[in-house]
Formats: structure tokens, C-alpha cells, sequence
């Protein structure tokens, strides 16, 4: 892309960056709090490739009206060197999907993807239970983040580098084992696909899912399409499922707090849900 300056118009708006971008639904859901709050901004979907991520963050800073963004693949690691990091998401964390503008206006990262993943499990009872994690790039960082937080073990990552996803659960203090990526998935009380498996564009995860127990939940952080062939192979087993756009939503939330400076009207979510898969 061709990073504009100065996008045009005087309202305040923020925006989602990636490569790519197209199937991203947050400007549906920012937008629809917007509308729902009247609040008068826009919120944007913007093509960065890595390349164009330094001129991106270096002219969107000069903008008065640009209140910040979201980030999505596959630069949740790579923006970290480009924005302040006050609340040490590099040394917690390791990777950033929400930028803003301090006081002093200069540009600071922080990660509202562990948030967003954890509220719809909140309930499970996961302490000492075994858990699977497919993946380890950004979004996997906050997730296995997140489950370091409430006990779980022992953890699986499963990547196609298990060099990469052993040092994540060493980072994180996790105990478990970094394996390739197979054809079926190990026992697991909760299972995360943490990639873009599945995604439109991308090659299907299809995984053997005969060794989850019953109780065992499903979890694919990927909402385009809303029915993976993961969580329809989980629902054939009769296994409870997460979607995408649970995470999404929630991630979304904490995020539009950050940028807009009000909280989203949570209570319109089954309204929401209905606009974003209609």
C-alpha cells in the first residue's frame, strides 16, 4: 500500500492494520458501538504490509485526528519496536494488537488479546488440566499468557517450529512439550487453534480430535469463516465450541475503552453477533 499522510476529513477515527486486511470484521463491530454510543469518529481497515509498517506509524503520529489502531497478522511482534511500551508488554507478553496515543502524544502498545480469549472460558475449571495450543505466533503469545496466569498443565503447543513454541512455554514458566504439528490432536481438557488455519485463503486445520475427552472444549480464534472445519469436526463429536468472534468481540471491547474513551454497550452483543454473520 501507499500509506497516506493524512487520510482526509477532521473526525477523530482509528483503524485495524494487517496483511491482509479484507476479511477483518472490526470495523463492523467498532462501528456499530460507535452508531450505538453516538459517537461521532470512524474507525478504518488499512492494508499495511511489513514493509510499510515504520511509514505507517511514523505518519499516522503527525495526525491530530488519529486516535490509534488495532493490529491483526502479522505484525502483533513487529510493532513493538515501534511504539513506547509502558506497561512491559515485550517482557509479559511479547507481541502488541492495540496502539494509542499518550498524553505527551507519542505512541504507546499494549495487548487486549489475552483479555478477549479468556472471558468466554472464564468458568472452566482448568487448574493442573491439560491444554493444547496450536500455533505460535502473536496471538498465541497472549493466550498461552493468559493460561500461565491460572494454573493449567501441563501445556502442548503444537507448530510447525517447535524450536519457536518450546521457548514460548519456557518464557511463560509453562510446563509441557513443543511438537509438530500432526494429524490429530493430543487429550487435552481445552484445545486452541492460536493460527490463521482455517481462515479464508488459507489451508484447512483438520485434526483427529478422537483422543479429547467428552468434556473437552474446542477453541478456533478464527471467525472468517464462523465455522472452521475444526469446530465442525468438534461439534460432530458433540464437544462444546468457542468461535471467533467470541474473542474477537471481547478483545474488541477492552480495545474500543483504549481509543474512543467509553466502555462498548456490551449489553447489545447478541445484536452484534447477529450483524456480523448475517
Amino acid at each position: 500500500m501507499t500509506v497516506e499522510t493524512f487520510p482526509g476529513g477532521t473526525r477523530p477515527y482509528a483503524e485495524v492494520i494487517g496483511d491482509p486486511i479484507a476479511h477483518s470484521k472490526s470495523p463492523v463491530i467498532h462501528g456499530f458501538w460507535l452508531e450505538a454510543l453516538g459517537i461521532d469518529a470512524e474507525y478504518r481497515a488499512t492494508h499495511v504490509t511489513p514493509d510499510d509498517l515504520a511509514a505507517f506509524f511514523a505518519q499516522r503520529v503527525e495526525d491530530p485526528h488519529w486516535r490509534g489502531c488495532n493490529i491483526t497478522v502479522p505484525h502483533k511482534v513487529e510493532a513493538m519496536a515501534h511504539v513506547g511500551d509502558p506497561g512491559n508488554v515485550r517482557g509479559s507478553i511479547g507481541a502488541i494488537n492495540t496502539v494509542f496515543r499518550q498524553e505527551d502524544r507519542t505512541l504507546a502498545g499494549t495487548n487486549t488479546d489475552a483479555a478477549g480469549f479468556w472471558a468466554p472460558i472464564a468458568d472452566m475449571e482448568l487448574a493442573d488440566r491439560p491444554v493444547t495450543v496450536i500455533g505460535a505466533g502473536g496471538a498465541a503469545r497472549a493466550i498461552l499468557w493468559a493460561l500461565s496466569r491460572v494454573g493449567v498443565g501441563p501445556v502442548t503447543v503444537l507448530n510447525r517450529n517447535p524450536l519457536k513454541a518450546a521457548a514460548l512455554l519456557s518464557s511463560f514458566g509453562l510446563k509441557g512439550q513443543a511438537l509438530p504439528l500432526g494429524p490429530a490432536a493430543p487429550a487435552a481438557a481445552l484445545l486452541v487453534n492460536a493460527t490463521s488455519l482455517g481462515m479464508v485463503g488459507q489451508p484447512p486445520l483438520t485434526l483427529d480430535l478422537s483422543a479429547l475427552p467428552k468434556d473437552a472444549v474446542v477453541y478456533d480464534i478464527v471467525y472468517a469463516p464462523l465455522e472452521t472445519p475444526l469446530l465442525a469436526a468438534a461439534r460432530a463429536r458433540g464437544l462444546d465450541t468457542v468461535d471467533g468472534l467470541e474473542m474477537l468481540i471481547g478483545q474488541a471491547a477492552v480495545a474500543f475503552a483504549i481509543l474512543f474513551g467509553q466502555d462498548p454497550p456490551r449489553d447489545r452483543d447478541a445484536e452484534l453477533r447477529a450483524l456480523l454473520t448475517a
